[in-house]
C-alpha cells in the first residue's frame, strides 16, 4: 500500500471544512449521588460476582486460552478470578486518550474530565416528515454521516447511524466505512459484527492514517456488548483480539433490561454491569496492556407487564450516576446514556425522556455518549429531524459543561450600572453592546417570537422546522477534502474485498 509522510497527511486534513465542532472539556463537577458506604457496598457486589460467580466467555476457544495462559481459573468456559488481580488488569487501561480523527482539529479526547457527543447507533429503521417510517437504506445512511458532519454539536461520527438495509450484510460495512471516511473527516466507529469485518475496519483505518500513525494512535474504536447475564461471546472477544491486540480502542457495554437481563433491582444491575465491564476490560489487557478501553453502560428498566423497554425513568437515570462514580474509582473511562425515549416520534413523550435522559448522563460524566441525537422507539428507528432537535439540545448542554457561571471582572458589569439609573434598563450600556452576541445560548431550532411573528412565519412546530433544518444542511453540505491517493487506495480496498466476498443477508 502505498503511504504518505504524516506532514503531508497533516498540510491536507487542516483546510477548514463543516463548523469547528470540538468535544467538551468539563469544568462542571461531577454529581456523585453514592455516599461512601453505598460504594463500597456495590463494589463488594461486583468482587463477589467477579470471584464466586464469574463471567462465561463462549464460542471463541481461543479467547478461553488467553484466559488460562494469564492464570484464570476455568470452570468449562466461565471465568473466576481474584477481584484484585481484575482491578490490577484494569489499572493498566488508560484513563484518558485520545481518538485521532482524519482532520486533526477533529481530534477527540475521551476521559477524564471530557464528554464526547456522537449519534444514535444501529436503528434498522429511519423516518422523517416526508418519507414516514421506512427500512434504513444507504441514500439515508450516507445523509445522516453528512448531517452528523456539518453539525457542531456533534463532536464524534458514531458508526450505524442506521443499518442500510439495501446492502447486504456480508458487504455493508465497506461502504459504511467508506461514507464516514470521505463524507466526513470527524471520528468515527468500526465494524464488529464478524471478526473479518473488523479486521477490513483496522485494514482501512490504516490506508487512511498510515501504519505510523496507527502504530502509536488511537484511529478507531469498535463498540460491543455483552450478552447480559454474565455472557461475552465471541463476537466480543474477537472483536478485542483485532481491535486491542493493535492498539485501538474498544466500548464494551452491556445492556441489561433490568428483570430481565438482570435482577429487578437497580443496584443488583449497576453491579453486574460493572462486573460484566470490568472482566472484558481485565482481557482486553491481557491482549495488550494499555489499549484504550471505555466501560459502558445501558441500563434500562422495563414495563414488567409487556417486556417494553421504558427510557427516561428514574431507575436508569439513577444507575447513570451510580456507574459514573464507580467508572471514576475504577479509573475508567465511561460511556452511557443519550437522548433515549421509547416514543415513536418527535412528540412531548420524546422530548421529556430524552432530555432526563440527557440530562443524568452529562452530570454523571459519562465521557463518550453514542445515542446523543436521533434516537426514536426504544433505538430501533433513527429519526432526521430527532437528530436535529436533539444535536440543537447538545449545545446547551455543552454550555453548562463547560463554561458554568463566569465570574470575571467584566461579567460583572459594573461600569453598567454607572449608566443605567434606577429604573431603567441595560439594553443600550455599553456593557451589553459588548456582550449581546454571545451572552446568551441561542438554540437554532426553538422560536421565542410573539406569537403574531410565529403566525406569519408559517405557524410551523419544532418538528417542521427540524425538517427544514436538515434539508437545509444537506443542501449546503461540502464535503471535506481528502487526498485523491487515499481515496483511491480506500475504493480499491473495497473493491476488491467485495469480490471476495459472497453476498449474504445475515
Amino acid at each position: 500500500m502505498a503511504r504518505r509522510s504524516r506532514a503531508a497527511r497533516d498540510r491536507q486534513t487542516q483546510i477548514p471544512g463543516a463548523p469547528a465542532s470540538p468535544w467538551i472539556k468539563r469544568t462542571l463537577p461531577f454529581f456523585d449521588m453514592l455516599d461512601e458506604e453505598a460504594l463500597q457496598k456495590l463494589e463488594a457486589q461486583v468482587d463477589w460476582l467477579l470471584e464466586d460467580i464469574g463471567i462465561a466467555f463462549r464460542d471463541d476457544p481461543e479467547a478461553l486460552r488467553i484466559w488460562k495462559q494469564a492464570g484464570a481459573t476455568l470452570d468449562g468456559d466461565i471465568i473466576r478470578a481474584d477481584a484484585k488481580w481484575i482491578r490490577a488488569l484494569c489499572a493498566k487501561a488508560p484513563s484518558e486518550f485520545t481518538q485521532l480523527a482524519r482532520n486533526p482539529a477533529r481530534s477527540v479526547t475521551i476521559g477524564g474530565n471530557n464528554q464526547v457527543f456522537a449519534p444514535i447507533y444501529g436503528a434498522p429503521f429511519v423516518r422523517d416528515l416526508e418519507g414516514g417510517r421506512r427500512y434504513g437504506d444507504m441514500d439515508s445512511f450516507e445523509k445522516l454521516v453528512k448531517l452528523t458532519y456539518t453539525h457542531p454539536n456533534l463532536h464524534h461520527g458514531g458508526f450505524v447511524i442506521c443499518e442500510p438495509c439495501d446492502e447486504p450484510v456480508s458487504k455493508r460495512h465497506f461502504d459504511m466505512l467508506f461514507a464516514h471516511m470521505t463524507l466526513s473527516d470527524k471520528p468515527h466507529l468500526g465494524a464488529i459484527t464478524e471478526m473479518s469485518r473488523a479486521q477490513d475496519s483496522i485494514d482501512m483505518a490504516e490506508i487512511v492514517f498510515g501504519r505510523d500513525v496507527m502504530d502509536n494512535n488511537c484511529v478507531i474504536m469498535g463498540n460491543v456488548n455483552t450478552n447480559s447475564p454474565l455472557l461475552v461471546d465471541k463476537v466480543v472477544t474477537e472483536a478485542i483480539r483485532t481491535y486491542s491486540a493493535r492498539g485501538q480502542g474498544i466500548i464494551v457495554v452491556p445492556f441489561i433490561l433490568s428483570g430481565a437481563m438482570g435482577p429487578v433491582s437497580t443496584a443488583a444491575s449497576v453491579a453486574q454491569a460493572m462486573a460484566e465491564a470490568m472482566m472484558v476490560c481485565a482481557f482486553t489487557q491481557i491482549v495488550r496492556p494499555g489499549a484504550p478501553f471505555v466501560l459502558g453502560n445501558f441500563l434500562s428498566s422495563m414495563s414488567l407487564k409487556s417486556g417494553a423497554p421504558t427510557f427516561g425513568m428514574p431507575e436508569p437515570v439513577i444507575s447513570n450516576y451510580a456507574i459514573g462514580q464507580l467508572a471514576r474509582r475504577a479509573g475508567l473511562p465511561l460511556r452511557c446514556g443519550g437522548s433515549l425515549t421509547a416514543s415513536k416520534i418527535e412528540d412531548a413523550q420524546a422530548a421529556y425522556e430524552s432530555a432526563d435522559s440527557m440530562h443524568s448522563t452529562m452530570l454523571a460524566g459519562a465521557n463518550y455518549v453514542l445515542h446523543s441525537a436521533g434516537w426514536l422507539e426504544g433505538g430501533l428507528c433513527t429519526g432526521f429531524e430527532k437528530l436535529i432537535m436533539d444535536a440543537d439540545r447538545l449545545g446547551s448542554y455543552q454550555k453548562v459543561l463547560s463554561q458554568g457561571l463566569d465570574t470575571s471582572d467584566e461579567a460583572f458589569a459594573r461600569d453598567a450600572y454607572g449608566e443605567v439609573a434606577p429604573g431603567g434598563h441595560f439594553l443600550g450600556s455599553g456593557h451589553t453592546m459588548r456582550n449581546y452576541q454571545t451572552a446568551f445560548y441561542e438554540p437554532a431550532l426553538s422560536d421565542s417570537e410573539n406569537v403574531e411573528s410565529w403566525e406569519d412565519a408559517g405557524s410551523k412546530d419544532m418538528r417542521q422546522r427540524a425538517y427544514d433544518r436538515w434539508n437545509e444542511m444537506l443542501s449546503q453540505y461540502e464535503a471535506p477534502p481528502m487526498d485523491p491517493a487515499t481515496k483511491e487506495e480506500l475504493s480499491a480496498y473495497v473493491a476488491k474485498r467485495k469480490e471476495e466476498i459472497p453476498d449474504a443477508w445475515y
